[in-house]
């Protein structure tokens, strides 16, 4: 299971620090989720709703949002596909395994974009962000935003993980 964070060295490339940690992120979600199985993955343990593998539809079209549609301007299918009325849904028909291939395939995507621009580039206007309005964010501004919506969301998957385990240990205890 990732735990540790990426140790800071001594480099300057900005680009490559923001990937990493990103990956970081993704793996420790991704390997979060998966030792949960499909069967607890789909536990709700707090008052919002959620359940595990709802947060990683959610994570995977996040990073679609800001970097598919938002720095590369590229069309989007249901940008907004992650959730119905405003709460993050997972169909009965949606596995953890192709969901989290799902998410890594977001990754590639974020490295494949990112690597191809400045980081003090624009994002693209016209897709996420309308032609005609504001300038729209810069590729860091993007990638600062995305990596503490994975910092963010990864501490709370952590939480509820606990609440998942205490939960089974308790049913344990009590069949005993």
């Amino acid at each position: 299971m990732t735990t540790l964070l990426p140790e800071p060295g001594p480099t300057t490339d900005v680009r490559e620090l923001f990937l990493t940690y990103l990956d970081h992120y993704r793996e420790s979600v991704a390997d979060t989720v998966e030792a949960l199985g499909e069967e607890r993955a789909r536990e709700f343990r707090l008052p919002s709703g959620w359940a595990p593998i709802e947060l990683v539809k959610h994570l995977t079209f996040m990073e679609r949002r800001w970097v598919v549609w938002g720095i590369a301007g590229a069309a989007v299918t249901e940008p907004w596909g992650d959730s119905v009325d405003e709460r993050w849904t997972v169909g009965p028909d949606e596995s953890v395994a192709e969901l989290l291939a799902a998410l890594r395939g977001s990754g590639a995507a974020t490295r494949r974009i990112v690597g191809a621009r400045a980081l003090d580039a624009a994002s693209a206007a016209g897709g996420r962000f309308p032609k005609g309005r504001e300038e729209p964010p810069s590729v860091v501004a993007v990638l600062f935003h995305v990596l503490q919506e994975y910092a963010r969301h990864a501490g709370h998957l952590d939480i509820v993980r606990e609440l998942i385990e205490d939960g089974q240990r308790t049913r344990n205890s009590s069949t005993e």
